[in-house]
């Protein structure tokens, strides 16, 4: 049966894709087909046909999962920051697993198996900063799935009600004194994005990202905020008049209270100022760090190197357990507030310097720097070969590699299998409920 596109078919679901998407065949053809679920049936409608592969939608479904379930929020599918909720968790976790021992599989030539994914205990209300982009209306909320339409949404579920509430009154206050949206075509027009952190204790630090160094009406928009959300610690001016994609800018000045937020993570407590990284589900990035601690087998006589370190999260773990903990950050003001934290946390045996990934690594192998174990926990696109071959030349007896991709994980654990390191061991730990990323932590170890 040859696939057209606007034809209609009736096709079993066999798997998942990357995104979360069901995924049929047709003439030996592969369908994604958007929001079906393994197992089910259903009329689809071609909307894409390629050579390889075609994409289409959901009709009708002809003989539903029992792992379907109708979804919880007003918003979905329209907004694009959830791709899940029409599936139940364990169905989720159970894909999210599979997806990460399939990439191992077929893209790292691994024979191992994932054992093990961590679920979260509370799939909604985990994330601790959301950036809210903001249109003219005005409309304050979220994009519209693969595209940059912004959709006025009072509430998420993937949010903490502190964020809710401000959001609200940062709205409110955009009406009230009328003021103008940021259009991104004509570069034209003041606010960008409100942006806000929260803290385990509840407490939160916001940001406006504007088109400008100055707000009108903050003598308004202070006490409207603080209103809304008693535990607001400060207010901040993120100003980002370039014409990009970024969302915040390269200056950042204080317009009330402080401009960092504190929070506690693995028992020490952090320093967030606004583009500080920081892991969005605070309760799951305790569980995975504690794993990648158990991964590096730390017993108080190592040196560790923290390759992508940001504020010190990971490397301030490591160096509780190790005799030396270096930490590598190309950011100066991740670098700044890795020190700090540090230093709040009477950490000694802690050292940072700022540099990226390849360039630190490249230093230290020269300096004839040797790391018994080599932590690193790389953006999306994993991490360089320059950075592998630093490793290599360090030859740490261990590496725990935390990986929010699992097809670039896969790349370059092959790529270290190539150069003596084996993978020993892998487990997935879900960060992001009700999405479709699923984060890896895992342990290879230097062969003989």
């Amino acid at each position: 049966m040859a696939a057209k596109k606007n034809g209609v078919y009736p096709l079993r679901i066999e798997g998942y894709g990357s995104s979360g998407e069901g995924v049929a065949r047709l003439d030996g053809q592969a369908v994604f087909v958007k929001g079906a679920l393994e197992g089910e049936l259903c009329q689809v409608q071609l909307l894409k046909v390629g050579k390889s592969a075609a994409w289409g939608k959901v009709n009708e479904i002809l003989e539903p999962s029992p792992h379907r379930q109708t979804p919880d929020c007003p918003q979905y599918p329209k907004c694009g920051g959830c791709q899940l909720r029409h599936m139940t968790y364990a169905e989720e976790t159970e894909m999210k697993r599979r997806r990460v021992q399939d990439a191992l599989r077929r893209i790292g030539g691994w024979d191992g198996r994932v054992e093990v994914i961590h679920g979260a205990k509370a799939p909604d209300r985990y994330r601790n900063k959301i950036q809210f982009p903001v249109a003219d209306g005005p409309r304050v909320g979220f994009f519209r799935a693969r595209s940059h339409d912004v959709i006025d949404a009072a509430d998420c579920l993937l949010q903490p009600l502190p964020a809710t509430r401000l959001r609200t009154a940062f709205k409110n206050w955009m009406e009230n004194y009328h003021i103008p949206a940021y259009d991104e075509v004509a570069h034209r027009g003041l606010i960008r994005h409100f942006y806000v952190r929260v803290n385990r204790e509840g407490q939160s630090l916001c940001a406006v990202v504007a088109n400008g160094r100055k707000l009108p009406k903050t003598e308004a928009l202070i006490p409207m905020l603080r209103e809304a959300e008693p535990g607001l610690v400060g207010v901040v001016l993120s100003v980002n008049t370039e014409k990009t994609n970024v969302i915040l800018g390269k200056e950042h000045r204080t317009l009330w209270g402080r401009d960092f937020l504190e929070d506690t993570l693995c028992g020490l407590t952090f320093r967030l100022s606004v583009p500080s990284f920081y892991q969005v589900n605070r309760d799951q990035a305790e569980l995975l760090y504690n794993r990648a601690l158990d991964f590096a087998g730390l017993t108080g006589e190592e040196t560790v190197l923290d390759l992508y370190c940001g504020i010190g999260t990971i490397t301030l773990c490591m160096a509780r357990k190790a005799k030396k903990a270096l930490g590598a950050e190309v950011v100066p003001s991740a670098v700044e507030d890795a020190r700090e934290n540090a230093r709040r946390n009477g950490i000694e045996n802690a050292e940072f310097f700022c540099a990226d990934a390849g360039e630190a690594a490249l230093r230290l192998a020269e300096q004839g720097i040797r790391p018994d174990v080599i932590c690193v926990d790389p953006p999306r696109k994993g991490i360089s070969p320059q950075v592998i071959e630093a490793i290599v030349q360090m030859n740490p007896k261990r590496l725990v590699y935390v990986s929010c991709d699992p097809a670039t994980l896969a790349r370059d654990v092959k790529l270290l299998a190539e150069r003596g390191y084996r993978l020993e061991q892998a487990e997935a730990a879900d960060l992001f409920p009700r999405t479709h990323h699923v984060e890896t932590v895992a342990l290879l170890t230097k062969r003989n």
